[in-house]
């Protein structure tokens, strides 16, 4: 089981998640599903599963709650949320109140809270409750098949109808010379410090990356961000990406892109990273190295072949467009097997699978509309097809872009960097995706999800009243671009002869 720091906090977390002294029970004959793995997707399927009648099995080796909950989703955003409350207060100059000369965050303040948060959140997810509340045979060790309906955990062999593999994912690391040797954290590690580094060096531009490089910026730790790309959050519109290379820099990250670190050396002043980039060279030393260049899933030591379940090391579990796993039996779901990589994602993958495993359902993944979020300030929130992805589709769209600025809210609160990108299918009202950059475009995004989920077109949305004044009116100004594209010369002369017509 992982480490943690040891208070108060940590105590009632693990009290919760992987309780000392937890028995597991006696196995029930057969279980309609066995679970393997508690974090999102797990939690999920056997929840669901078991309020619909299901006798269910949940087996996890480590920790209740997963990734997202104890290393992941939960931590992050409370991190995140102090740093942002430190970026905010020395804004708070802009309305006569500047912080007193000296004043610098409390990095040790926002680790206790963030341990604090996770602790109060932590018995939704506990053992106790899944056994006591929602009836579910709860087993704390470690799973293997051993057969194709039959797995062991602790010598006990649960045999099982059905099963839903959750084994989730871990944090990946660069092959770089060194890196091994002089140690480093990842998001598994990084929320145990209790005190700041002083240099700190983060290796990968994607969501985690950006995310804590600048929320540990803000909390007053030096920090360089690496990437090989050329831009941050490759996955992301490249003009969200400009924006938050100019959040990062602006808040003092340094940042080192379309940058290679040929190797790392530790010294008795810290971890020194050796660099290139564009045929230039150079070395940084920093006090701790951050990895953050994506996750490998957790499918080693299952006892996979035995149960003739097909399987990559690097890219996880093989399942079809019904999460189905090469035996029929089983199925999975969530970072084990997934692309998406997501708690949302999970949660609503595992729906699908307890249908498909237990009624016969034939719920496709693909037909999910699945939006994401990146948390760094501001947010970057998306949605379907990309300019990009339409493009290599050979799908013609246009395109309605609303910049952030042109919005009220924004200018009264001073967050007037980002935009509101929609693409619809060309000649038409249907959209294909869009992305919106604004301090809080993850609370924004699900309404052009739903609208897309729902079939609802662009010019539905310019009907749909929003409060003023709203940041999510930006969504509203992309629609009213679409309807102005249908006054054409014909209808708008239409429209003249009308109006002479009532004069």
């Amino acid at each position: 089981m992982s480490s943690f720091p040891v208070d108060a906090s940590d105590e009632a977390l693990l009290a919760a998640v992987h309780p000392s002294g937890w028995r597991n029970p006696e196995p029930a004959p057969r279980y309609n599903l066995a679970v393997v793995g508690a974090g999102t997707a797990g939690l999920v399927s056997a929840a669901v599963a078991a309020g619909l009648g299901a006798r269910v099995a949940l087996v996890e080796r480590d920790r209740m709650g997963g990734d997202c909950l104890n290393t992941g989703c939960v931590p992050s955003k409370a991190v995140i949320r102090a740093g942002r409350l430190a970026a905010e207060a020395h804004a708070a100059e802009l309305v006569a109140l500047a912080p007193p000369p000296g004043a610098r965050p409390d990095f040790a303040a926002a680790m206790r809270r963030m341990r604090a948060v996770r602790a109060g959140i932590a018995p939704h997810d506990s053992a106790e409750r899944f056994r006591d509340q929602l009836g579910i045979d709860v087993f704390l060790g470690e799973a293997r098949f051993v057969s194709g309906d039959a797995l062991e955990v602790d010598g006990r062999r649960l045999h099982f109808r059905r099963a839903v593999i959750a084994s989730g994912a871990r944090p990946g690391a660069p092959p770089v010379p060194g890196l091994a040797e002089a140690g480093f954290l990842t998001h598994e590690t990084v929320f145990s410090l209790s005190e700041p580094p002083r240099r700190l060096a983060v290796i990968g531009g994607g969501p985690i990356g950006c995310e804590l490089a600048q929320a540990f910026r803000r909390l007053g730790v030096e920090v360089a961000l690496f990437e090989m790309g050329v831009h941050v959050l490759e996955r992301e519109d490249p003009g969200a990406a400009e924006v938050v290379e100019r959040a990062l820099a602006r808040d003092g990250v340094r940042l080192l892109l379309s940058c290679r670190i040929d190797k790392v050396e530790r010294g008795a002043g810290g971890k020194t990273l050796h660099h290139a980039s564009a045929g230039s060279s150079g070395s940084l030393e920093v006090d701790e190295i951050l990895v953050a260049t994506g996750r490998v899933p957790n499918v080693a030591g299952l006892g996979l072949e035995a149960a003739g379940v097909d399987f990559d090391p690097r890219s996880g579990v093989r399942i079809d467009d019904f999460l189905r796993t090469s035996n029929r039996r089983i199925l999975a779901v969530g970072d084990c097997a997934m692309a998406w990589k997501f708690t949302h994602a999970a949660d609503a993958a595992a729906k699908l699978a307890v249908q498909n495993a237990l009624f016969f359902g034939r719920k496709r993944l693909s037909k999910l509309v699945m939006p994401w979020c990146t948390y760094t300030d501001p947010e970057v929130a998306h949605v379907g097809l990309s300019e990009r992805e339409a493009r290599e589709r050979g799908i013609a769209i246009d395109t309605y872009s609303v910049q952030l600025e042109d919005n009220d809210r924004a200018r009264c609160d001073g967050e007037t960097e980002g935009f509101a990108r929609i693409h619809t299918r060309q000649g038409s009202d249907r959209i294909l995706g869009a992305t919106i950059v604004a301090s809080h475009a993850g609370e924004m995004i699900p309404l052009v999800t739903a609208a897309i989920a729902g079939g609802l077109g662009l010019g539905r949305l310019a009907g749909v009243i929003f409060p003023y004044p709203t940041q999510a009116e930006v969504v509203k100004a992309a629609a009213n671009l679409y309807m102005r594209t249908r006054l054409t010369p014909l209808v708008k002369s239409l429209f003249e002869r009308w109006m002479r017509f009532l004069r």
